[in-house]
């Protein structure tokens, strides 16, 4: 089965907005991975992420902010020849991101990144008490290398 490397913008998009959920890869201050998932949005290349304002992911992304974000669908297990385990594998698409992670604090672009995630998860926009907004904690990354795969497919 054919593997395809792809940086097309709108193969990315694609394979992005078939995900639930995406993968954050981050270094620890003992310089170990930690992995988490997370819910997320995408709007013209930019990944929007958010969680609670403390926390072991915060203090390692204001340590750190360098990130490796996974993302991967449509997963369909293969065989050639059903007998033999060698030949199964796995087809799936998926794309990895890397770059720094920016924390955002302004309060109305809060709020407009609060509903992209949103509208990815119910299709609507919603509106948003101010300590709901104030006690949310909302980062981005925009990519400084984003790639794409296709393998099997």
């Amino acid at each position: 089965m054919a593997n395809r490397m792809t940086n097309d913008p709108k193969i990315i998009q694609k394979i992005i907005d078939a995900c639930e959920a995406c993968y954050v890869g981050m270094i620890d201050q003992e310089n170990k991975p930690y992995v988490l998932p997370f819910n997320f949005g995408f709007e013209e290349g930019i990944i929007y992420l958010h969680s609670a304002m403390t926390g072991k992911k915060i203090d390692i992304l204001k340590n750190n902010p360098n990130v490796c974000i996974s993302f991967s669908t449509d997963h369909q297990l293969f065989h050639r020849h059903e007998p033999v385990a060698c030949s199964y594998g796995m087809k799936y698409r998926s794309v990895l991101a890397y770059g720094a992670i920016s924390f955002i604090d302004d309060y109305d672009e809060k709020v407009r990144i609060l509903n992209i995630i949103m509208r990815k998860y119910t299709g609507r926009e919603f509106e948003y008490n101010p300590p709901a907004v104030n006690n949310v904690c909302i980062y981005k990354l925009a990519p400084s290398r984003i790639e794409g795969k296709e393998s099997g497919y």
